[in-house]
């Protein structure tokens, strides 16, 4: 799961990040909405942590010019108001969810991965298939009812892939979304991650390379 934290308060921004990423998803961080926004016109992120409070260009102003790009994205906003009418005013901008400060990070990591389901169609929270279980909440994978140990990009790869019922994942998919933006596009960690991933996932092999596509399983 790639998601975008937009924080201007860089000790706040980078923890939430850092404990996102130790959550196995892709992170990359704006400091400001104006960041935010040049962010978000190259890159699809599943989720955006958007703090409301935001120099250069207002958190309200980057939710309203989200929604109006009809983007895919789902916003979960952050402020350091709790009241009613801010929440009614935060989900009236197009906001999908709207969390507090001061925030419990397993609620807001709860938030993020139930914001990250509602794709179309809507995913369960637990991914199965061909024998293999993954539950994100739990950061648990299963072959046959047998745990699987894996790495944080290794889980993060395998939900991908569970992400797409079947369908055909490129490895600039999977670039996109298990890792930030800071990766080399060049490199071959895709492919060392998923020759590592097959041989945890045992036999017989599941996941399937298509040639000059992507990968499957």
């Amino acid at each position: 799961m790639r998601v975008l934290v937009v924080e201007d308060e860089r000790v706040l921004a980078d923890a939430i990040a850092t404990g996102l990423r130790r959550e196995a998803m892709a992170v990359d961080v704006a400091y400001d909405g104006a960041g935010a926004l040049e962010r978000t016109g190259y890159i699809d992120y599943d989720v955006i942590v958007l703090d409301r409070d935001l120099p250069k260009v207002h958190g309200d102003e980057v939710c309203r010019r989200l929604v109006a790009d009809r983007t895919a994205s789902r916003i979960l906003m952050l402020t350091a108001s709790g009241d009613v009418d801010d929440k009614v005013e935060g989900l009236g901008l197009g906001a999908d969810d709207y969390l507090a400060k001061p925030f419990v990070f397993i609620e807001l990591v709860a938030r993020v991965r139930a914001l990250g389901r509602r794709s179309a169609p809507a995913l369960p929270p637990v991914l199965e298939r061909n024998g293999v279980r993954l539950d994100p909440g739990k950061r648990l994978v299963t072959r046959d009812g047998v745990e699987v140990s894996l790495t944080k990009k290794e889980f993060a790869v395998l939900e991908e892939l569970l992400r797409a019922e079947g369908a055909v994942v490129s490895q600039e998919d999977l670039l996109d979304k298990a890792w930030d933006e800071n990766i080399d596009p060049f490199t071959n960690v895709v492919r060392v991650t998923m020759m590592t991933l097959r041989k945890k996932l045992g036999e017989p092999q599941v996941i399937e390379t298509v040639p000059g596509v992507g990968y499957k399983l």
